[in-house]
């Protein structure tokens, strides 16, 4: 996880590996890195998520399986709440929408449990706008904290997710079917028949539910916390173009312990891999591409994508003067390649295609470049300057059980000549960009 001493050492040994290559550095102040402010939260062990049920003679208790029923809350405050649960929607107070999940019920002292993004969806995208900010995890943790909540269990996978605020004192758990259910049993109501009224009406349908819950985590707050990302360059050998600049990207950080290791095999250390040979590659060429090549191991992705996000607010290479951004997420798993915004950019899908076609030979897809909702990756902060960006990743193989963000997504789900594939692919087309007279994926007003 970014901002800690594990990961500064991924950063040095990726360091090593451009050193070793001759890839220049990129970074600020003639090394390889750009460094920013990046708050993060240690989970230990020790935490719990448990049900006290009433009968006859007293009390039973409920203890929930970590992983597969909850997880952690990423940035949660260390200690132990145990209250009634008030079920609160999506936790969104919005008098300017008409629209107030915490109207009629008290959450003071109180556990909340809420869903995560907002009831209207973000495939509507003009009236999704005016939800959106109430859709950051941010907003909803900071919201039930100043409504009084002491705790929360969000509906959230259960998945690993460090992306939040932190609250002194505030408790929380990202939970999965299992616990909500429980929940909402007895109460006369079901979850989903809950939620899709409140989409369908957009108005509030939350009640106390009666039931106890006890959680506890055991967390440090490290609000002095530094990140950063990795910067590498191949520069261009062609004076008039070397101005010009193509990133390759894709986020180094994944999320630590919490409280067990989460190996982040696929997300993203694929990705990773894949940048990395293609920089070998091309730093090993006898022909240097005419414009500049830039290697770009963004950190905190998994913070709110805060590394791209500094990035783009200070750009170590002018962003008009940024081609496109090659971004990968996940490129690792399976036997076909694809990659969002194909559609949006043609001229740059037709050098993909054309690679492919000559060299590759997979099944490569692309849609459209989309990024109404709050920021899930990296290419997300360059497509909203104004930056062409693609995120490329792969699909096509069945696995049996969940692996995103949590301890699963492990080495042996990892398919070797995929990312060989897509590393020889990126580097086809690169050279062929490269050396392109004019070159312009902008689209046209």
């Amino acid at each position: 996880m970014t901002g800690t001493p594990e990961y500064d050492l991924c950063a040095e040994w990726v360091v090593s590996l451009l050193r070793e290559w001759g890839i220049q550095p990129g970074g600020e102040n003639g090394t390889y890195l750009q460094t920013f402010p990046n708050p993060y939260t240690l989970v230990f062990p020790g935490g719990y998520l448990k049900m006290e049920i009433p009968v006859k003679d007293g009390v039973i208790t409920k203890t929930y399986a970590y992983e597969d029923e909850f997880l952690p809350g990423g940035t949660s405050g260390s200690g132990e709440v145990k209250a009634e649960v008030v079920y609160v929607g999506f936790g969104i107070t919005a008098p300017e929408l008409g629209y107030d999940d915490y109207a009629g019920v008290d959450v003071k002292g109180k556990i909340v449990l809420m869903d995560p993004e907002a009831p209207m969806q973000a495939a509507d995208t003009d009236v999704f706008r005016k939800w959106r900010p109430y859709s950051f995890h941010q907003y909803k943790h900071e919201n039930a904290v100043a409504h009084g909540a002491k705790g929360m269990i969000y509906n959230y996978g259960p998945i690993v997710n460090p992306n939040n605020s932190y609250r002194e004192g505030f408790v929380y758990h990202h939970v999965g079917p299992a616990v909500v259910a429980d929940v909402f049993a007895g109460t006369g109501r079901t979850y989903a028949d809950t939620a899709a009224k409140i989409r369908k009406d957009l108005k509030p349908q939350s009640f106390a539910t009666g039931k106890i819950m006890a959680l506890k985590n055991v967390t440090e707050h490290h609000p002095e916390g530094k990140g950063a990302n990795v910067i590498g360059l191949i520069p261009g050998t062609d004076p008039a173009l070397r101005d010009e600049v193509i990133i390759i990207g894709g986020h180094l950080d994944h999320l630590g312990r919490c409280w067990e290791l989460m190996p982040g095999a696929n997300d993203n250390a694929t990705a990773v891999a894949v940048g990395l040979g293609v920089a070998e590659a091309m730093a090993k060429c006898a022909v240097k591409p005419k414009r500049t090549v830039v290697f770009l191991f963004f950190g905190a992705e998994e913070q709110g994508v805060a590394g791209s996000k500094y990035y783009t607010e200070n750009p170590v290479y002018p962003l008009d003067k940024t081609l496109v951004l090659m971004n990968m997420e996940g490129p690792g798993v399976g036997d076909k390649i694809s990659a969002s915004g194909a559609r949006t950019y043609p001229a740059f899908w037709a050098f993909i295609e054309r690679a492919n076609e000559k060299y590759i030979h997979r099944i490569v897809t692309g849609g459209a470049a989309n990024y109404p909702g709050r920021p899930r990756q990296d290419s997300a902060w360059f497509f909203w300057k104004g930056v062409p960006s693609l995120t490329f990743g792969s699909y096509g193989r069945s696995v049996p059980y969940p692996t995103y963000h949590n301890t699963r997504d492990a080495l042996d789900l990892v398919t070797p000549e995929i990312m060989e594939d897509t590393a020889q692919l990126f580097f086809m087309a690169v050279m062929d960009m490269a050396d392109e007279e004019a070159l312009d994926f902008r689209p046209k007003k």
